[in-house]
This record gives structure tokens, sequence and C-alpha cells, in this order.
């Protein structure tokens, strides 16, 4: 029996896929370009917007559409319980049946959310990407990647939809605990670790929501972008050129926002000639879910289904996701009516179909059964999850020196995220994501919140709690309970922050936007109560935003921040406390001062700071990069040789850290960029290198930063991306706000114009 081409894995993957188009008909191409969600609910309280409106209703449905063939499976794990062993068996079934109901046999692309871990019934829950941001660890944040990958794939997945690459421009955002951080450098190049932990499992990494989706009006979730042409170019799209290039990305997700009145989903400039053309993207571009169909519903930039499809498909979008709606029936009807060029049909088909081959889908010996037994909370899970969750957590402050806590001490915690464990989870993690809408089912996972890791992290101390208020709720009457516990007590721990939920059903999350930054609900007056007792008040934040917390500076004992540090996050902020882990986590977003002076982050020009010219002060608490540490550093041996260099020249910038504490520690040096004098306007100072310095007592370590020019391009007045000739200023700190040490540099020669090869980032090195 002779081997058609396309089956041949010794031919190249063009060779195979033309073989292979030119055998298909136009619906069994198509049908290559959508996913199909069975089973999601159709009751208008799901985990996607406008879920109830468009999602496939039965099974009946699902054997008559795989006659074709199927582009993509949609969250066969992430759409309610089950237990993994069964749902890799299910899925098996499932891509049985695909193959063995289409005419070539090619099994679908699974994918799933794998934001903060794989969206899955008794999966690891790792801390969310704003704690990998806070971070500062690169190389953490890949390992923790590959291992999401490695259970994505014992489970049958292909394809893992993260990470998300928005930059942090407005904190009232719902979807702020998504980001990594504020600033395009930290977002990319801890974005990029990630990506390249998830491909090195042989996992498709989708980078998302390309682009500009975090840059809405008022912070509205999928309001519309009015940012500018520089905005965009040297704040929104750095961090997924970094991914792409450095992380190896084969997928982006449109976004579903508009800037300037063009649809992302049907944005050629964007999707075809920026990505692909000017960047050299040969992977697909995937549809957020329905993004395809908003272009007529939500956006109206489209009469019908199948005009939807054609913009989206001229555009650039491969596939549409969750499930068909306009690629389906009415994209080969209007094919066949000479309403959209079936050359289109086909571009999308071979993109989508290589990607396939790579995988491997295309390979007559596949085999869709799970290879062995999984367990997707392994111990080695668990362990990285703990590793990461200490790392994030910030010491924003520790003035008297409460912290650490004493090992004997009367402790009363109160607060309402203190006993609650989804008080550590992000909005995408399976059990914020999912199982509230099934209250019967139990957690899957073990995740310790503050009061129970506490306990066991202070085994000799009298620990009391009360919960004081609900998270949201105005309701005051348990703050009589917690004030007494308070005045009990040596210490009082308050625990407050956020619940995350999706679309208004939490505080924080997408769809959960919020007019200010005050603490939601009732918990600022319930932290009034508690430092009106007069015993020293430690605050611990368990949130997916900044919060203002300028009202309470000066009267707090200390302040912890947490970003949603997942279910090992309990006993790190434990750990914290009580000085079994000296803190290191640095903050990837600003915390305000006020709650009304936002929107704002530490990206200003001269006049986006504090001046004479505004009664407002948009100056933050604590500013970008900020985080305190139980030991003491001093930053030696710099020398300012203010050197002249070529506008292609390179510099080395170094200074020897010491740790002249009695504990072990880490510093995190971080490298700002202050330009003087532009053509355009630029910010005051901007992130371009960092590196974490873990040190013994008394040791030091020498870092040096090998600056190129490069790093300090921008976009000039002709939209070209360009470094200038004249002064700059080179500003080691510890964070965006504080210099130890500064180099003044003179760039000379011609002004440059930088291609897409250029450097994006600022090696280190360490000795």
């Amino acid at each position: 029996m002779t081997t058609a081409p396309w089956r041949d894995p010794a031919l190249p993957a063009a060779a195979r896929v033309d073989d292979l188009l030119a055998r298909m008909t136009l619906e069994e191409k198509t049908a290559q370009l959508y996913g199909v969600w069975v089973g999601a609910a159709t009751d208008g309280d799901g985990v996607a917007p406008h879920q109830h409106d468009m999602t496939l209703g039965s099974a009946d449905d699902f054997v008559e559409l795989i006659t074709h063939g199927l582009g993509q499976l949609t969250r066969s794990y992430g759409t309610a319980p089950v237990d993994p062993a069964l749902g890799a068996q299910a899925l098996a079934r499932a891509q049985r049946r695909i193959s063995a109901a289409g005419r070539f046999g090619i099994p679908a692309v699974a994918h799933e959310e794998c934001l903060a871990g794989f969206t899955a019934w008794g999966a690891t829950a790792y801390p969310v990407p704003l704690a990998w941001g806070a971070t500062f660890d690169p190389p953490l944040v890949e390992e923790m990647a590959r291992h999401i990958g490695r259970d994505l794939r014992a489970a049958g997945v292909h394809q893992g939809l993260a990470p998300v690459l928005d930059v942090v421009r407005d904190p009232r955002w719902g979807r702020v605990e998504e980001t990594i951080g504020e600033d395009p450098y930290l977002v990319g190049t801890v974005g990029a670790a990630y990506v390249r932990g998830l491909e090195s499992a042989g996992i498709v990494a989708t980078l998302k929501h390309f682009a500009g989706y975090a840059s809405s009006v008022g912070a509205r979730n999928q309001a519309p972008v009015r940012a500018g042409v520089r905005e965009i170019a040297d704040v929104i799209l750095p961090p997924f050129e970094m991914a792409l290039r450095e992380g190896g990305a084969r997928s982006v997700m449109a976004a579903y926002n508009e800037t300037d009145g063009v649809p992302a989903s049907a944005d050629t400039a964007l999707l075809t000639e920026l990505l692909r053309q000017d960047w050299g993207f040969t992977g697909t571009v995937v549809s957020d879910y329905f993004g395809i169909t908003f272009l007529e519903t939500l956006h109206r930039v489209a009469g019908s289904p199948a005009e939807a499809a054609h913009a989206a498909l001229a555009a650039g979008i491969d596939v549409e996701l969750p499930t068909l709606k306009c690629y389906g029936r009415p994209l080969p009807e209007a094919v066949r009516k000479g309403r959209v060029p079936e050359e289109l049909v086909d571009r999308a088909a071979r993109r989508v179909l290589l990607q396939k081959c790579e995988l491997g889908l295309l390979d007559a010996d596949w085999n869709p059964e799970p290879n062995g037994p999984i367990d997707l909370d392994s111990t080695a899970n668990r362990a990285l999850a703990r590793r990461l969750a200490e790392e994030s957590v910030v010491l924003l402050d520790n003035p008297d020196g409460v912290l650490p806590l004493a090992p004997d001490a009367r402790i009363a915690v109160v607060g309402p995220r203190a006993a609650d464990a989804l008080a550590m989870l992000g909005c995408y993690s399976f059990p914020s994501h999912v199982l509230t809408h099934h209250p019967e089912v139990p957690m899957g996972i073990e995740i310790p919140p503050v009061l129970q890791a506490l306990r066991d992290e202070l085994p000799d101390a009298k620990v009391t709690f009360a919960e004081g208020c609900d998270t949201s709720d105005p309701d005051t009457a348990g703050f009589e309970e917690a004030v007494a516990r308070a005045s009990e007590a040596d210490v009082c721990v308050a625990v407050l922050g956020d619940r995350a939920g999706l679309f208004g059903r939490g505080t924080s999350g997408e769809g959960c936007d919020v007019t200010d930054l005050r603490l939601p609900g009732v918990q600022g007056e319930l932290l009034d109560a508690l430092i009106g007792t007069g015993v020293p008040v430690v605050l611990v934040l368990l949130t997916g935003r900044p919060y203002a917390l300028g009202r309470w500076h000066g009267r707090l004992g200390a302040t912890v921040q947490a970003f949603f540090p997942g279910e090992e996050g309990g006993p790190a902020v434990a750990g914290v406390l009580s000085g079994r882990v000296n803190p290191s986590g640095r903050l990837p977003v600003s915390v305000p001062h006020l709650p009304g002076g936002q929107p704002w982050t530490y990206l200003q020009p001269p006049l986006g700071l504090a001046g004479e010219v505004s009664n407002l002060d948009p100056t933050p608490l604590y500013p970008f990069g900020h985080g305190r540490s139980y030991t003491t550093f001093t930053w030696e041996s710099f020398e300012d040789t203010r050197p002249t260099i070529d506008t292609d020249g390179s510099y080395d910038i170094s200074v020897l850290v010491r740790n002249t504490g009695d504990r072990a520690g880490t510093e995190v040096v971080q490298l700002y960029l202050h330009d003087p004098v532009a053509s355009v306007t630029r910010p005051d100072v901007r992130l371009i290198g960092y590196r974490r310095l873990d040190l013994a007592p008394g040791d030091a370590a020498r870092v040096t930063f090998h600056f190129h020019t490069d790093l300090s391009s921008f976009t000039d007045r002709s939209g070209q991306r360009v470094v200038e000739p004249g002064a700059l200023e080179l500003r080691l700190g510890p964070s965006s706000a504080h210099t130890r040490h500064a180099a003044h540099l003179q760039l000379t020669g011609p002004k440059r114009t930088l291609g897409p090869d250029r450097r994006l980032r600022c090696e280190t090195t360490v000795e």
C-alpha cells in the first residue's frame, strides 16, 4: 500500500501540508479553522463572556460536525470537574472519534488555560503572573512553566492559552492579577521565560492579548483603547516581540479591544503586517473566545457572521475559538458565493496544518492514549509552587521591626481572607474559575490558608481568630469581636484583600473592574478599628491588584503584600511573618498613596509626575521595584567614568553588593535608563535590566550589566525606532524611585534606525 505524501514523516512539513490541502474539500479545510466546546454552560453563568449565547449545545451536534474533521477541542478539562485520569481517557476517546469520522483521520489540537497552572481539577495552583513579576526571577518562572507543560502533555493537551503579556496601564482593571506588571521589560523577560518553559515541554504557547487590551478606557474590560503610536510601540508591543524572538511562542491570541476604532480581530496592520511581515511570525493566530462574533455583535464592524469571518480571516486570524460560529457554515457558504476568497481559507488552513504536522498529528502512528499515570499536583510541583510563592512575597514596610513575629507571641489573626483557601488563588485557577459552579465537589488540592499556616509555623504562639467582615459586604457586625481579639494580643495580623471571580462575581478578575483603589467593602474601616486598639498591626494583603495604602502609612507595624500566591501561598506568607523566609519580592506595580490618583504607572514623562501645574500628586506610596528585607546591603566599588560611546556602542556598568546583616538575603539590583533630552517626550526612568543576588551574611558579589545602545531606542516622530546621539544616564538602584549609583554616558555619531533584529535584553554577569 502506497503512503500518501502528507503521511510521510520523512518529507518536509511544507510538502506534506501542500499535498494534504490539495486533497481537501472546502468544508474539510474550514473544519480545521475552528474549535468545538462541548459541555460548556449555557445558563448565563459561565467562564467566558457571552458564553451562554454561543456554545455548542449537544453531543449530537458534535457527531455531525466532525465528519469534515476538526481544528481544535476546547477545554476538555477546564469546563467542569473531571478526574484527570478519566479526563485523559475521555479526551483520547474524543480524538479517536474525530480521527475516525473524517476522511483523513486527523485529530484535533486540544487546548487549555494554563495561566497560573493547568486549569484542571486536581492540578497545582501556582501563584498568579503578578506574583511571577514580583519574583524578578525568570529562570524560576521558566521552570514552573516547564512543569505546567509536562502536565498538559501528559494529559493529552497540545496548546496552552498563556502567558498574558499585557502591560498594566491602570490598576483598576480587573485583570491586573493576570499580568506580570507595569513595565514592558519585566513583562517581556518574565513572559519569554514562561514561553521557553512551556514550549520546551512540547506545548504550543499562546501570547495574549494582542494587543492593547490592558489600555482600555476607564479600566473597563473590553473597553476601547485610545493609546497613541508611541505607547503602542514602546510599551504594549515589546513584551510580545521578546516572547516571540526569545521564547519561541508558536501562537498568538488576538485581543478583544479596538484601538482607535479598529478591532484587533480585524486589524490587518497588526496581525499580518506587523506580526508576520515585520516580525517574521510563522505560527497560528487564534481568536479570543467569541472574538470574531464580537465583530458583528459588539463592535458592529460586520453585518453578519459571514462578514465577521471575512474580516477576521483577511486580517490574519487562523482559528476561531472556542467554538464555531463564523468559520463554520457561514464561511464556506460565503466562499461559494464569491464573497470570501478561498485563498484566505487556504492560507489559514496551511498554517493550522503545519502546526499539526509539527505536533505529530499528521503521522499515521500518532496515539492519543495517555502514557502512564497522571499526577497533576506532584510533590515536585508543590515544592516549586512554594518556592515561587516565597520569592514573590513583598515586605513593603517594617519600620519598627515588628516582624519577624516572636515564636511565643499572642497573635490575633483578623480579616476575611485569613481562613479562606480561595484567598490564595486568582480567577483563572480551577477552584476559582470553575469549582464555584460546583459547590458539591471538593477542592481537589490542599490549600492551607494563612491562619492554618501561621498556627503550623508558630506552634508555641497563642493564635486567635476573628473574621471581622466579609471581603465585599458592607456589614460591620463582626468588628466588635475582631477588636476584642486584637486587644487581647501582643500583635494583630490583619489579613485583607480580594476575592477572585469573573464578570462581577469577585473583587478582582476578568470583568471585575473597580472605580477606585480603596480596599474592597469595609475592610479599610476594619483596619482603622484594629489600629485604634493600640496593638501593633501587621497588614497582610492577598490581592490581585495594588490598593491605596496612604491612609494607614505610619500607623502600621508592618505591611506585607502577596499577589494571589497560589496553593502554597499560606505557608509562604507565614514563613515571612515568622522569619523563616527572608522576603525578597519586589513590586511589579506601584502601590498608590491615594485611591483616586490613577490611572498611573511609573513610566511617566516629566508632566506625568508631581509638579506645580496641578494640585494632584500621583507619586506612589511604594514605587515599582520596591521591597524590603530582614537583612541589609551595601552597594560598593562603583565608578562613573563618564564614557563617550558610539550610537551603536556598548558599556559595562557594575557594582559590588555586600550583605552586611546577620542572615542570608536577596538583593534585586535594578538598572534604569534616564534620557535627559530626546526628540519626543520619554519616561523619566524605565527599567532596562535587573538581577537577583542571593548572599550569605558577609558575602559580596559583583553584578555587571552589559548595556548596548539599542536599549535606549524609542519610536520617533516618523514612527521609526531610533537611537539618538546625546546624553544618557544609567541608574542603579533598589527601585524605580531610588538611585544608588549613576553612570553618565555621551552617545556620539549619527542617529541610528533599528530593525527587528535589535537587542532586546541587557545581559548580566555575576562574579
